[in-house]
């Protein structure tokens, strides 16, 4: 039955299937193999149910969220304003690259997204200050990884959902991991360019009244972090309610900078429906593929053969470390998420890790997964953006970045506390 099902999903993705679709496949094949029922009958419901789930309602609003960002200018700004400012560190722009890339996650919730705006605004530096290009490459590539784990959070929505865990709680853990790696990121350029200080490109002077001019431009980006994180947190909104007043809050602030008008209004909304249609059809048969787990008991005899490999927890940790590490080199992060949690996260309940926890650790493979080759997606978001050379001046810039998310996961594991301790003190 397990491999069963790991073939055929693997099987019609190498086809080039999309997601959607294969889930929904996967699942007819296994209800008509091993289910005595007929599960494609309850198909027509669980698609009315997905579609009126108050919980993934959040989910196309963030997307508008980021897209309003990206498309009145506010994102350039927020870069402009953060060259200014950190141009001193060896490595340069390269920081401000993290830097942005940080505080555009903590707005847009999408690491496509995130990649894509700070690469659009960022790459034109490079031949200008005479960057390394790889390593310039790789910031944005892996710091781009960061919109999926720092609030708010796109794949951690999706986890609280599949999972039924507590989306305010993964918030609160998702955020210290979020920032700490933010800073690992920089800790690997600042080396990097002490042991190469060509790498690191000729500095920017900045004067400091051009820095206390370009300080508003940081504020929007901070307001609206506020407004989203801030109301969940104290308990006055929900997730959903709280990313309408993140879109609500973002357009009072394009409106106030003079940049809001009819036509980033419907590039907006444009990139909101296609980005919107294709996560929902995701989650439609990812829901269906999960009814059917439950149905035929998948999860339970996932379980038992992995009970019968008598292994301590940290050498299950190890193996599903090196799972996600493997399948992410094939498949795209919101499917293998949607795909792999259901049988994932009661394996790791059942061998005693917190499900706040599992969540941070799986949304950290995913951003692995983002930047490993072949399938790596903001590898070639990045690629695209830079419109000239080959995606391998990329994977060879984020390879570092790679190296030192691993080693962040296993030091997570050692100290859990460091994903937990917001969550229980809120509690």
């Amino acid at each position: 039955m397990i491999f069963t099902s790991l073939g055929s999903l693997l099987g019609f993705l190498f086809l080039g299937i999309p997601v959607a679709a294969t889930l929904a496949l996967v699942g007819l094949i296994l209800s008509g193999t091993f289910s005595p029922l007929p599960l494609h009958y309850a198909l027509a419901e669980i698609t009315w149910t997905v579609s009126n789930n108050f919980l993934l309602i959040a989910i196309p609003l963030f997307v508008l969220l980021g897209e309003l960002l990206l498309r009145s200018g506010l994102a350039s700004r927020m870069y402009s304003a953060l060259v200014l400012w950190m141009p001193w560190l060896p490595g340069g722009l390269m920081h401000s690259n993290i830097a942005a890339c940080a505080m555009f996650a903590a707005t847009s919730g999408s690491s496509v997204a995130t990649a894509a705006t700070i690469g659009t605004v960022a790459l034109e530096e490079v031949k200008k200050n005479a960057y390394n290009e790889r390593l310039f490459l790789g910031t944005i590539a892996a710091g781009g990884t960061l919109g999926i784990l720092i609030p708010p959070s796109i794949n951690l929505i999706l986890y609280g959902v599949l999972t039924e865990t507590s989306i305010p709680q993964l918030y609160l853990a998702g955020l210290i991991p979020g920032l700490v790696l933010a800073g690992l990121f920089s800790v690997v350029v600042l080396l990097l360019c002490l042991w190469r200080p060509v790498w690191g490109g000729r500095s920017v002077r900045a004067s400091w009244p051009s820095r206390m001019r370009a300080l508003p431009d940081l504020l929007p980006p901070l307001v609206i972090f506020l407004a989203v994180i801030g109301t969940i947190y104290m308990g006055w909104a929900t997730a959903t309610e709280a990313a309408a007043l993140g879109v609500l809050t973002t357009f009072v602030i394009a409106a106030a900078y003079r940049c809001l008008t009819l036509a980033v209004i419907r590039q907006a909304f444009e990139g909101t429906m296609r980005t919107s249609a294709m996560i929902m059809a995701v989650m439609i048969g990812a829901y269906f593929l999960n009814l059917v787990f439950g149905a035929i008991g998948l999860p339970v005899a996932a379980s038992r053969w992995i009970g019968t490999l008598r292994l301590s927890p940290f050498e299950l940790f190890c193996l599903i470390v090196g799972f996600y590490f493997v399948l992410g080199m094939f498949m795209e992060t919101l499917s293998m998420m949607v795909a792999s949690v259901p049988i994932i996260a009661p394996i790791m309940t059942a061998a005693g890790f917190n499900p706040v926890w599992s969540g941070i650790i799986v949304v950290i493979l995913m951003e692995i997964a983002l930047i490993t080759p072949p399938v790596g997606l903001n590898l070639f978001v990045v690629q695209s953006v830079r419109g000239r050379g080959g995606v391998l001046d990329v994977i060879v810039g984020a390879l570092p970045f790679v190296v030192v998310m691993l080693l962040f996961v296993f030091l997570l594991y050692a100290f859990p506390q460091m994903a937990l301790m917001l969550p229980q003190l809120m509690r």
